[in-house]
This record gives structure tokens, sequence and C-alpha cells, in this order.
């Protein structure tokens, strides 16, 4: 049986897939976290649903790839096979729906098949592979913020942190360079967004791929062209990229391109966003973002390969490397895990723009809405009071709260309880202080609640709480107030950890992303707040546009590495005063900073190190260090160590130990227009747990003083092979399990009588992601073998420490022929990441109890 490259959806609560009629793919999770693992409901709450929309991998290479003398015969090849591919469908009856066709980027298909011939696509001459399409999700909301009449602004502050306002001062505005953003559409009537739409304007062009009413994988897609924005994310987005108006943007000189893969609401799946992928190539955008992704996910996603095969073509891919910094490791999402994109974590702004109240003689307070609430109003006033937490155990406080704002304090109970306690004791609106140090932007969800409601940071709630002791008024305003972000500066908690599950260094770079200001489609009021690794993307992509002027000669991989060289690590959230820095995989080389990028007459290459698997050994890389400057320069050679992480895939710990590491030369000459080579040499931390994943900086630091330049690097101690994937301890009775149906118990012999709808399944977790997972049959009795049932590459470990994956087998060989009535055995296989074939070491093996088959 063919190798299925087959790739499941990380962060989703259930997700089924079946090869052919043999087996079916489960993960979700559970409702009993007592049991890790363990469902405590039956088989009412846990049904398999197998998706029937697939990316279907053609055996010739993509036009990208294969680089032919002459392209229109080679696409001319392409389009044969894809027929020749159909007609062998038709002469086995097989019958698919089609979506798209992909030529350039990818050589495939997308299409949808029914469920129980999907054994006989996999099997059929030409086919190289089949990846499930992914849905997703349209991405972070936003919130709608009031701006002052007449007020000119840029990002507040965000595009200070990167150096971006002093290259605008000095007349570098990305004028000229072509962005493509691939996302919900822009609103290209916004003013500060061109106010119209083809060329002559900002937004000169684009398509909608999937029209309005388009909800994700399987909803029929009604392109048109027609890219307008009707959800909210592109817009703020786009604004960040290159508004030019009331708010300013990172490169406002840039022109935009629109590729609308969202309808209005719902998701969107990984196969639109592959075509938007090859119309953007073909528009000529010299560079394409991508706030977008999925969790997990190994470099040889589709999306993934064709982001990699963009850079091939001249275009510098720039993707939000995900918002699953609580959930696990080597979680960057595809298409950022792609070798040669620019994977971008988020680090939190300075100061958030908020809306302003005023206490009469006092401070000025800033206050954001939340989400699905009415908005406070923009005039009046009204006594303070204060209620405590606002749960339901504190009601002794609501007295006397009618008519009056309530101040409460985040942390006892949800939002939704303190504010209906508030709207029902007769509050005019409530506010809502953080527990921790800053301010916080929140949420409801659907359904929301008409009543006023807004959070605060500690500092300003702890003080209206105590005013509203003395009988104070707060009077509501139309103005806005800029408030310190108390974590400005720091890599945000829920920017997602690398590395890639082939022990790639991912992210690749930071950027502000939390509490970003922006715009936003006028029918949502223009302009809001939004959070997330979608908001440092485009940070980054705005200053590959000014660079791009400024050095217009500049090559993609050539752009990375100058990005990497001259950004300023973080420090670590946690203790920022200690100096400490946040780890490698969760901010790579940390910081961009445009302005030393384009004012860089040094280049370091690489420009990040993936030291792999350690394995014990000392490892030396050689970097070329290139002056392309008039004066001869020296360098003293530096190793900065950042915080290590515990080998704990889904509990991220940071943990002691440093890499040792040793260069050629304690200094560096590098001649005027001459290069020097260096070697660095590293050695694992000694304190660090196996498994555990360290790294640093490299730094080069000018005699005389100047501008540092940084390598970063990242590597794993120890034997990569050597971690469990299949934890023995993910539940009380082992992992894998076998089970009858769906009643899961002890590992004991099971009796499935098929006829009548009877299964066996094998449930287990995955620690790490898999090179490969195999599932054969034999004869318990005999040891005849019943074939290979169930074959998969690049299989990603489970979405959290309570996901799991179920097998489900239903009584037939690999064949989809039922196997007569005896007792049989399941062998379960994995290879591990990066591991030989041919080692057995490498693998992790299980064979079930009996099964016996009672026909």
């Amino acid at each position: 049986m063919k190798d299925l490259r087959l790739l499941l959806p990380g962060l989703v609560a259930f997700v089924c897939l079946a090869i052919g009629s043999s087996f079916a793919v489960v993960e979700r999770t559970t409702t009993d976290g007592a049991e890790r693992g363990l469902p405590a409901e039956s088989a009412s709450g846990y049904r398999p649903e197998m998706p029937n929309l697939w990316f279907v991998e053609l055996s010739s290479a993509p036009l990208a790839e294969a680089n032919p003398s002459n392209e229109t015969k080679y696409l001319n090849k392409l389009k044969l096979e894809k027929q020749d591919f159909r007609s062998e469908a038709r002469r086995r009856g097989v019958h698919f729906t089609e979506f798209y066709t992909y030529d350039r980027l990818w050589n495939g298909l997308s299409v949808q098949v029914d469920p129980a011939q999907l054994l006989d696509l996999a099997t059929m001459s030409g086919v190289a592979g089949l990846y499930p399409v992914l849905a997703v999700e349209i991405p972070e909301s936003v919130l709608p913020i009031n701006l002052e009449n007449g007020a000119e602004m840029d990002l507040f502050n965000a595009i200070r942190m990167t150096g971006a306002d002093q290259v605008q001062a000095e007349g570098i505005t990305g004028a000229g360079v072509k962005v493509g953003v691939i996302d919900t559409g822009i609103d290209y009537t916004h003013p500060d967004l061109g106010g119209g739409f083809g060329p002559g304007f900002k937004v000169e062009g684009g398509f909608d791929l999937v029209g309005n009413a388009y909800s994700g994988p399987g909803t029929i897609p009604l392109p048109d062209p027609d890219p307008r924005d009707c959800v909210g994310h592109g817009t703020h987005v786009a604004g960040i990229i290159a508004a030019d108006g009331r708010v300013r943007g990172v490169a406002p000189g840039a022109a935009l391109r629109a590729y609308k893969v969202f309808g209005c609401f719902g998701s969107t799946g990984s196969d639109v966003i592959l075509a938007a992928m090859e119309a953007a190539l073909q528009d000529g955008n010299q560079v394409i973002n991508l706030s977008l992704g999925s969790a997990n996910q190994w470099p040889r996603y589709p999306t993934s390969r064709a982001a990699d095969n963009l850079v091939n073509k001249g275009v510098v891919v720039v993707a939000s490397a995900g918002n699953n910094g609580a959930g696990a490791l080597y979680a960057v999402g595809a298409p950022a895990n792609g070798e040669k994109v620019i994977a971008v974590a988020s680090v939190e702004n300075a100061k958030v723009h908020c809306s302003a109240a005023q206490i009469p003689g006092g401070p000025a307070v800033g206050y954001l809405p939340i989400g699905d609430t009415e908005r406070p109003p923009l005039s009046g006033s009204a006594l303070l009071k204060d209620i405590g937490h606002g749960c339901n155990t504190d009601r002794s406080l609501f007295v006397g709260l009618r008519d009056k704002i309530a101040v409460a304090k985040r942390g006892r109970c949800g939002l939704t309880e303190t504010i209906l306690n508030a709207r029902n004791n007769g509050a005019k609106a409530v506010l809502i202080y953080n527990n921790q140090p800053g301010i916080f932007l929140a949420g409801l969800g659907f359904p929301g609640i008409n009543f006023p409601a807004a959070t605060l940071s500690l500092e300003a709630g702890t003080d209206l709480a105590a005013r509203a002791r003395f009988s104070t008024s707060l009077f509501w305003t139309n103005q806005t107030l800029e408030v310190p972000n108390m974590g400005g500066g720091t890599v945000s908690s829920f920017s997602s950890y690398g590395a890639g599950p082939d022990l790639s260094l991912k992210p690749d770079l930071a950027a502000p992303g939390g509490l970003i200001f922006s715009t936003l489609p006028l029918f949502k009021g223009g302009y809001g707040l939004a959070s997330g690794t979608s908001m440092s993307s485009p940070h980054v992509t705005g200053t590959v546009a000014l660079l791009l002027e400024a050095k217009p000669h500049t090559s993609p991989q050539a752009v990375r590495s100058l990005l990497q060289n001259t950004s300023v690590p973080r420090p670590w959230a946690e203790n920022s005063a200690a100096g400490l820095l946040e780890p490698v995989p969760h901010q790579g080389a940390g910081m961009v900073d445009i302005h030393a990028a384009i004012q860089a007459q040094v280049s370091v290459s690489p420009g990040k190190l993936a030291l792999g698997e350690m394995e014990g050994r000392s490892v030396t890389r050689r970097l070329l260090v290139e002056n392309h400057g008039p004066d001869d320069l020296e360098f003293d050679l530096v190793h900065q160590p950042a915080l290590s992480i515990g080998p704990q895939v889904f509990d991220v710990q940071i943990a002691p130990g440093a890499a040792g590491v040793s260069f050629s030369s304690a200094t560096l000459h590098v001649g005027a227009g001459q290069s020097a080579a260096l070697d660095a040499s590293f050695t694992q931390p000694e304190e660090l747990a196996e498994g555990g994943l360290f790294g640093g900086y490299l730094v080069l630091s000018p005699h005389g003083g100047g501008r540092e330049l940084r390598v970063p690097y990242l590597g794993m101690k120890g034997d990569y092979q050597r971690m469990v994937v299949l934890n023995p301890d993910f539940t009380q009775f082992g992992n894998p399990l076998l089970s009858s149906g769906f009643e899961f118990g002890p590992n004991e012999p099971v009796t499935i009588e098929p006829a009548r709808g009877g299964a066996a399944s094998v449930v287990f977790h995955l620690e790490y992601s898999v090179r490969r997972l195999r599932v054969e049959l034999s004869d318990a009795l005999t040891g005849r073998s019943f074939g290979r049932l169930f074959e998969a590459g690049y299989f990603p470990h489970n979405s959290g420490r309570d996901f799991f994956y179920s097998l489900t087998w239903q009584g037939r060989d690999a064949d989809g022929i039922p196997v007569p009535a005896g007792v049989y055995t399941v062998r379960f296989s994995i290879e591990k990441a990066l591991g030989d074939d041919a080692n057995p070491a490498h693998w992790e093996v299980w064979n079930s109890p009996a099964v016996t088959v009672v026909r």
C-alpha cells in the first residue's frame, strides 16, 4: 500500500478520517479529565464521521520545482497528467467532485470523494499522496474603537517598536512594492486604504475566491471579482501593512492586492488558501501575507510546500506562527512552518489605544469595551460602586447599585456572570478590571449581552474601586487615551511555540501583535483593536516592503536572514528585569528592527542555525560574514544564551541549562567589500533533561560601537528517536488501548460481529509528531498476514494532553474484503520523527490483544 501522507487538524474537538473501509481515525477531547483520555460518555457522544474533501498529489513536480526550459510545454504535461487521473478514476468507477487544480506551486487537485472509495483513490496510478483539506477558522475578532475627530496617528507605538517610524522619516514608505493579502478581503472603500479598488488605488487588485455565502470546506465556492471584506480581519491586517490616512501603517506607500478566502462567517479550506497562493504568484506580488494557518502540521503539508515554492519564485512569504501558546510545543502552523517562510511570533504592544472616561479633578481612565456587549456611552456620568468580583457570592455588595457604574475585579467568576449581575441589579454599566498588571481585551462570544461593559487595567480598576467609597462620579467622553501595557515588549503568551516537528527553527522573527490598533471596515466603525500573530505577521510584511524599496535587489532568502541578523531578542515575560531571554522556540530571532536592517552593511548567513538532535556530541556550523561597506571591520564574538524548555510537549516549562558555545577565533576581521568564514561549535546543556529544547544567539559586536548582528540557534538535547511517542501513562490502562465499539477499559481480548455493526478500535495518543504510522493485520493462530490496513506519513502529534486518535477496524482486510471468522491481532507501529526506516530502534510497536471475529 502506498504511503498516504495524511495530516489531521490539530486544534479541533472532533475530527475523523477513514482509509477505505478498513479503518477510521478520530480525534476528540475527553469530558472526564480525571482519567486522562477516557471518555465518560458512550457511543452517543463519540461517533465516527469522515471528511470527504482531500488534496490529491500527483507524481510530477509542480512548475516551481521543475523549472523547465519551456513552461508552456510543462504546464500542458501537468494538465495531461490530470486528465489521465480523471480517466483512470472513470475506468475504476471512482466518483468525485473536483474543486481546484494546481500546477505552479503544487501539483494536484482538491476533490470531494465518498469515503468508501478513498482507498481506491489512493491506489490509483500517478497518485503520490493524499492530504485532508483542513478547515481554517476565521481568525481573531476585532474590537471597534472610536478615533477622535481630526486625529492623525500611526499604529500607536507598534511601528515605533520595529523602527518603521525612523525609516518613514527618511522617506522610505514601501512605494512601488506589491503586497498580496490572503485573508477575509479588504474594505477598499476605507479612506485610509485608498477609498477605491483597481488600478490607481492603493488596493489595486485582487479577487474573491469563494463569495460571501461560503462557510468552509464542502461549501460550494462562488467566486467573484470583488474582494471587499465583510468580516474585518483582513482590513485590520491591511491597515497594519499599508494604511495611509488618519492611521498610518508600516509601509504606507505599498500597493495591495486582496485575495478573499473567507465568506462572511464560518471557516475556509486549505485548498482555497492554496488556490489563492497560486493566484497571488501569477499577479506579480513581491510579498505575500498569510495571517492564518493550521497548527501542528509538518512542513510537507501542501500550503507549506507551496509557500516554499513561492519563495523559490522570488516572492517573500510572511505568515503568522499561530496562537496556540497555551497548547503545546511543535505547534507552529502551516504555511508558517515552511522551510523558506518567515514565521512571525507576537510581542505585546507598548501602549494600548483605549476609549477614555474622566474622574472630575482626577485622572483620565482608559477602557476597552467588551466584545458582544453594548458600548459604554460617549457622554453622561454616574456614581461608582465597588461590587467585589461581581460573582453570585458577592450579592451583599449589590445593594445600592441601581443607576451606578459597577466596578468589579476579574478572576473569581466568568465575565458573563459579572455583567449579568450588574445589569440585573440596576447598574448603568460595569467596568471589570484585570487581576494582574495591565489591561486586557475580552469578548463573550455569541450570544451577546445588551448592556454596557468594558475592561480596565489592574491599576485603574484598583483606583476606581477605592474612589467608589467616597461617592465619586465617572464621566464618559468621546476621547481616547493611550494606556501603558505592562507586558509591552515581551512575547505574547498566546504566541505559538516551535520547533518544527523536523526540529527546524520556528518561529523566525517576532513583531508587535498584542493589542494592535488598525483599520476596520467602515460598517464596523473604521478603527479597532485586535491581538494575535495575525497582527504581528503584517508588521513584518510591512517591514519587508520597506526593505525592498530601500534594497530592491535583495533576494527572499536574504530578506529573512537580514531581518534575523538585525532583530533584538525579547526578555523573558515572567521576569523581564532579570535579563533572561525568552526561549528561541517562542520568539525566533526576536523583535524585527527594520531601520537596523536597512542600514546594515554587514550580513551573516545562514540567518539561523537548526542544530537538530545533539545526541551528546559537539556540533560545528560555519557562518559567512560579508562586509558590503567601505571600511574594514573588527568584531568581538559573544554567545548570548536564551532560556531552555523542558521536554514535556503539553506542559511548556522553562528549564535550566545553556549550551556551551565556542568560536574558531575570539575576534573576526572582515575587510571592506570582503567576506570571512566563522565556525561556531556547540555542546548540549548538562542540566537540561533529555528531549529539552535549548537555544540562544551568536552575537557579532563591532569594535568602536555600532549595531550588533545576531544569528539565533536551536537544538534538542539528546536523541530525538529515544523520546517516547506512545506515552504509556496517557490513561490508567495504558496507550494504545483496544476496545470493542467505544467502551474503553483495560487492554483485553475483544469479540466483534461486523455483520451487526461490531468493530474494534485502537485508541492512541501521540506525544510527538511521527514520520510514519502503520497498521497491519495478521491471523493470531497461523501468523498469516492480511496486509497493511493503514499507513500515513508526516502524522501530527495530538493537540493537547487529553486529545487522542482512534482507529476503528470493521473486520476487513487491506483490500476492503471481509475476513473470515477467526482470531486476529493488529500490529500498530510508528516511526519517530527524523527516524531511519530500517532501524528498529526508531520504531515503537504495539501488538493488540486478540480480536475474535464472529460471522
